[in-house]
């Protein structure tokens, strides 16, 4: 048996087979490296997402609070203000005020100034008597 001899020809087709083949690998090896990287980049991004979504939760539940306090102290503000004197009712007020004028009241150190003129004058009428 005759061992066949490669034609020339078939000598560079096979290298050029093999260039392809290993041009090919590298191709994929890059493709590869890239997919890896693109993979870790998502998980990265992924986990920075979850983080600031979590971030933002606790932000809108301290909101959430923060309005529910503002509604129960609006809603004291409003139950104060019923007990507040309406505009008519310090009309009346200062109507009274005015009538009775608190500024022409006598003072203690005048009645009893006056209850002294009294006393002196029932003294000095009995000892007349």
């Amino acid at each position: 048996m005759e061992v066949a001899q490669p034609i020339p020809d078939q000598y560079s087709v096979i290298s050029e087979l093999n260039t392809r083949i290993r041009i090919l690998e590298g191709k994929y090896n890059l493709t590869r490296e890239r997919m890896l990287l693109i993979n870790q980049n998502m998980i990265d991004h992924y986990k920075d997402l979850n983080t600031e979504i979590k971030t933002l939760n606790i932000e809108i539940k301290e909101m959430k609070e923060t309005l529910e306090v503002i509604k129960e102290t609006s809603t004291n503000i409003v139950k104060e203000l019923s007990f507040f004197a309406r505009k008519d009712q310090l009309k009346v007020l200062e109507k009274y005020i005015n009538m009775w004028n608190p500024l022409n009241f006598i003072t203690e150190e005048e009645v009893l100034e006056l209850l002294k003129k009294k006393r002196v004058k029932n003294v000095t009428k009995r000892k007349r008597k």
